[in-house]
Parts: structure tokens; C-alpha cells; sequence
């Protein structure tokens, strides 16, 4: 068993002001499985490159081990070549049977190693990646978001692969994985960093019950700092008034006293002033016990939302509805659901069974301005009706369009500027990031933008694709705990099993 020490680790990328990493240090075992959890941001996927030793940085990493990064590069040359070919640019040291052998241990068929990888799917590129990821021996490995884009029984593979696993590091958002895989966490949190024993619903339960207690500290140390100072300044107040008497005085209205009676008010004037010096010293230590106690809170601003009230009771109505595009087999065939006011519908499936050509069905059959040609050629058999008059308000899964700063955002598509970036502060999206293009934005920060856009537009039906990739854990529950309070009318392609837990009235399978 090795170990990872990392002391003082501090990196900020070349032209800009932000330090991204900042004195972080930690020791951990590389034969953990080990969670790495914190806000978009935050630099996970920085520390996995700095380990990789991508970028310079201070400080230091010392360790025995070697590490191997997933998920693997793919060039647009190498989609026409076959992952068995690929297999030696990204992991030279291994052999065929050995990513056979892993291939076997995550249901693939071992066909898939000799397909042109540009014909896989999503879940098959990630699991033909992870058979070749783990198919060395003695590396401890970097595993970042391998459910992203994937299905719920594809998740469900994978979850069971990794939990098999050990001696690797996993950065994801998907409690229902984290909970079922790893045994230890790496938490950045927003001023420290924290290894612990446990998955992320043991730490989170931690986590709630520290932060109460810090907050009753906090609270505790604010009193007794007030009662402090009101003894202090009341004192100080009798102190002053008291020296003020020492000079001066009317012998008929103070007959007792004389002119050696300054020497008695000047020792309890002295007095007095020690005892405020004692209060002073008090309160120093007072602040000094609170300074930090806040300093790792997820203060979770409570998100708002005004969804209109349609006049209609059925939105969407789809009555033996079959999807195909032209010269190809049907996607589905005489699916039946409707989405009705006040529902939230989440549409589940495999990848490629149809549930985002469902949403552009929809969106096709409105006003809505968001028409591509992206699903051009999309037939409809049976009946799909949608409400007159409706007012969507749509989250695409695709952030490539992303470019720009946010103002110029905001300009193009009538967006309030300040709301907007109101909302993106309560989704914990820094000032910093406001006057950067969002090219240079993480993909959690991008889908941030999607979501605040679709918060503050009106509407009658919210449709969301795939809303919660990349984006944080803590945000996710802010998320969940806004629809719901407001309970709006949604219908959502989401593979995250606990977020469909909480949220969904209904579930669509296809």
C-alpha cells in the first residue's frame, strides 16, 4: 500500500488572477476508493491534472505510484480507428487480453474493441475506456465523471464495475454512485480540505451536524461578545466619568470631600480601566474561537421561481406515438403519456431510445425559437398534441453554443443582466466569472448559465434535457428543493436517480 502526500499544493492558470488551488494539502492511501467532492470550480479536475503532472504548480506531491487519467483524449482521427488500436496510444504498457478480461467484468461484448470507436455509443466508449483504464496493475487511477451522458442502466453498469474496484479517485456529482462505490472522500471545501472514512451520505450526515454545531458556536461567541462589549463600554463610561471628578469640586455641596480624596478616585479609576483592558482581552478571544467556524458552510441561497398558471389542465397528450426519422426503423412505437398541469414527467430510457427527439417533437409543434435542424427529418405517427398558447422554457443538454461574455449573453437573448447574475451567484457561480467568455467556463459552470437562463424565463411548461450534468451536488439539492417548492409543471429527460426520486410525479420509460 502506498501513500499520496500533497503539502501546500497552490495553482493558478497562466493570465488570470485565480488561485484555483490555494495551500491544499492532504494525506490519503492509494488503495482507497476515494470520492473527491466539491462546488463547480473548485479545481477537482485541476488536481487530477496537476497529479498527472500537466500544469507547474508550488508545493509538493510525493508518491511511488504511477497514475492514468479517464477519460482517455479521442481526436477526430481516432473515431475511425478501432479501440484495440487505440488501446496503445493510451495505455501502451498493456495487452489485448487484459482490457478482454475487464471488458468481460463490465458486460461488454469483446466485438466492441474491434468497431471503428466512432460507431459506439456513449456508454460504450466509457465502459471500453475504464476496461482499458483498469487493465494495468500498481497505478493508482483518476477517474472523472464516467456517468455524464449516460442512461440509467448504463450508470447501473458502471456503478457495479467500480464498486468492484479499488486504488482510485473518483470525481463525481451522482450520489447514488458515490454512495455505492467509494469508502473514503476528499472534500474541498470552500476554505480547507478534508479526507474521511465513509461515502458521501456518512459525510454529508457529518457535514450537517458540524455545521449546525459551528453555527451554535457562532452564535454562542456573538453573544458573549455583545455582553462583553456592554460591560466594557459601561465601564469605560465610569471610568471616564469618575476621573473627571478627580479636579474640581464644590466643598459645600461635597463636604466630605478633600484635596486627598484624588488619590482614592484615581486607584478606582485605574481599577476600572483594568477591568475594561480585562474585557478587551476577553473579546479578542472571543472573536479569535469564532474566526472560521463559518468558513466551510454551504450557505444554499433558497432559489425562486414564478412558473405561470396555464388555463388548460393537459399541456402535452401523446396517444400512440411513434418517432422515426426518415428511412429508419421507429424509435418507439405507440407511446402513451400526457403531461398535465402540475406534473413533472421524467422520460427514461436508453441512450438513443428517443427522449430527446421527444422534447424536439414537442418544441416543433410550438412557437418556441430554439427550431434546428438538428432533429430535421423527424416523423410522427399517432398523436401528439400540445396546448395552444403554451410558453416553454428549455434547457438543451448541448452548452457548445455557449461563447461570450455574459453580458453580451444577456444582450442577445433580452435576458435581465443584473437577475441573471443574481441568480448565478446563488448557484455559487463566483463574480470573477462574470467578466470571462464562457468558453473558458467549466462544463458545470456552463449548464449553471442554462439553468439560470430557464429560471428567470416565463413559462407554462419548464422542459429540461439532461439539466444536472456536471453541475455540483450542492446545487443539484438547491435545485430539487426549488421545484419542490413550486411545484412547476416540467417535463425531464434527468438519469439522476435520487433527483428523479425526489422531483418526478411520473415516469415515461421508453
Amino acid at each position: 500500500m502506498a501513500q499520496l502526500r500533497v503539502t501546500d499544493l497552490t495553482f493558478s492558470y497562466e493570465g488570470t488572477s485565480d488561485t484555483v488551488l490555494e495551500n491544499v494539502t492532504f494525506n490519503i492511501d492509494t488503495d482507497w476508493k476515494l470520492g473527491l467532492i466539491g462546488r463547480n470550480g473548485k479545481g477537482k479536475t485541476t488536481l487530477l491534472n496537476l497529479l498527472l503532472g500537466k500544469y507547474e504548480y508550488e508545493g509538493s506531491v510525493i508518491t511511488n505510484t504511477c497514475f492514468d487519467y479517464f477519460p482517455y483524449r479521442v481526436s477526430d482521427d481516432d473515431l475511425l480507428k478501432t479501440a484495440d488500436e487505440l488501446i496503445y496510444s493510451w495505455k501502451p504498457h498493456i495487452e489485448s487480453w487484459q482490457v478482454l478480461i475487464q471488458l468481460n467484468q463490465i458486460n461488454m461484448d469483446p466485438e466492441c474493441l474491434y468497431r471503428p470507436f466512432g460507431t459506439l455509443s456513449h456508454g460504450e466508449r466509457t465502459r471500453v475506456m475504464l476496461a482499458v483504464l483498469f487493465a494495468g496493475e500498481n497505478e493508482f487511477l483518476l477517474v472523472d465523471e464516467p456517468t455524464n451522458h449516460l442512461d440509467t442502466k448504463a450508470r447501473e453498469t458502471v456503478k457495479k464495475y467500480l464498486a468492484s474496484k479499488k486504488g482510485f479517485i473518483l470525481v463525481s456529482h451522482d450520489r447514488d454512485l458515490l454512495d455505492a462505490v467509494i469508502d473514503h472522500v476528499l472534500v474541498l471545501n470552500r476554505k480547507t480540505v478534508e479526507v474521511q472514512a465513509g461515502n458521501f451520505s456518512s459525510w454529508w450526515e457529518n457535514k450537517e451536524k458540524s455545521d449546525a454545531f459551528a453555527k451554535a458556536e457562532n452564535e454562542k461567541h456573538l453573544k458573549e461578545i455583545g455582553k462583553l462589549r456592554s460591560s466594557a463600554d459601561r465601564s469605560d463610561r465610569w471610568a471616564i466619568k469618575n476621573e473627571n471628578t478627580k479636579i474640581g469640586f464644590d466643598p459645600i455641596k461635597e463636604p466630605e470631600r478633600n484635596i486627598s480624596t484624588r488619590s482614592y478616585i484615581g486607584a478606582k479609576t485605574k481599577k476600572m480601566q483594568a477591568r475594561v483592558k480585562s474585557f478587551e482581552k476577553r473579546i479578542d478571544r472571543e472573536i479569535e474561537e469564532k474566526e472560521g467556524l463559518l468558513q466551510d458552510i454551504e450557505q444554499v441561497v433558497e432559489l425562486k421561481l414564478n412558473p405561470l398558471k396555464f388555463h388548460k389542465e393537459i399541456l402535452v397528450n401523446a396517444y400512440d406515438m411513434s418517432l422515426a426519422y426518415e428511412a429508419s426503423e421507429p424509435l418507439f412505437k405507440d407511446l402513451r403519456f400526457q403531461v398535465k398541469r402540475g406534473d413533472r414527467v421524467v422520460l427514461s430510457g436508453e441512450n438513443g431510445s428517443g427522449k430527446s427527439s421527444i422534447i424536439k417533437a414537442i418544441l416543433n409543434k410550438t412557437d418556441y425559437d430554439a427550431k434546428d435542424n438538428e432533429h430535421a427529418g423527424l416523423c410522427i405517427s399517432g398523436t401528439l398534441d400540445v396546448a395552444s398558447g403554451l410558453l416553454i422554457s428549455y434547457i438543451n443538454q448541448n452548452t457548445s453554443f455557449l461563447k461570450g461574455t455574459l453580458k453580451d449573453y444577456c444582450l442577445k437573448n433580452g435576458y435581465d443582466e443584473s437577475i441573471l447574475f443574481a441568480i448565478l451567484r446563488q448557484l455559487d457561480l463566483s463574480r470573477e466569472q462574470f467578466s470571462k467568455n464562457m468558453e473558458d467556463f467549466s462544463e458545470g459552470q456552463k449548464k449553471k448559465v442554462l439553468v439560470a437562463s430557464s429560471l428567470i424565463t416565463p413559462a407554462h411548461l419548464y422542459i429540461w434535457d439532461e439539466p444536472l450534468n456536471y453541475i455540483d451536488v450542492f446545487s443539484r439539492m438547491q435545485i430539487e428543493k426549488l421545484i419542490q417548492e413550486y411545484e412547476p409543471t416540467m417535463l425531464l429527460v434527468e438519469h439522476d436517480v435520487r433527483f428523479g426520486e425526489k422531483i418526478a410525479t411520473q415516469t415515461v420509460k421508453l
